[in-house]
């Protein structure tokens, strides 16, 4: 699940850098439904940004490492209070899939 090199890594930031947020966490945190929409985007799309929209610093890199831990997705970056989350499905909809859909 983990991206081998670093230029995988960088392949996977480009691929995301045109990529709009698609789960927003705000003043309510994690909630059962933002869990359950963040798995729904990752097996839909399985690299997404999240918008994470609470607290602090430390209280965004914490949220952040529980949406992680919570759906068993790697984190590719966070750039201030957007994350990238990477997590591959081997069932994936190739119209759906933004890795899919950027392959040639």
């Amino acid at each position: 699940m983990n991206p081998s090199s670093s230029k995988e890594l960088r392949q996977l930031r480009a691929l995301a850098h045109a990529l709009r947020p698609v789960v927003t966490v705000a003043g309510n945190g994690l909630s059962a439904s933002v869990l359950q929409e963040l798995d729904r985007a990752l097996s839909d799309h399985e690299l997404i940004k999240v918008k994470v929209s609470v607290g602090d610093r430390v209280q965004r890199e914490t949220v952040v490492a529980a949406l992680c831990e919570a759906s068993g997705a790697q984190l590719v970056q966070r750039i201030g209070n957007i994350a990238t989350l990477l997590r591959r499905n081997p069932t994936a909809d190739p119209k759906k899939s933004n890795l899919l859909r950027a392959k040639p």
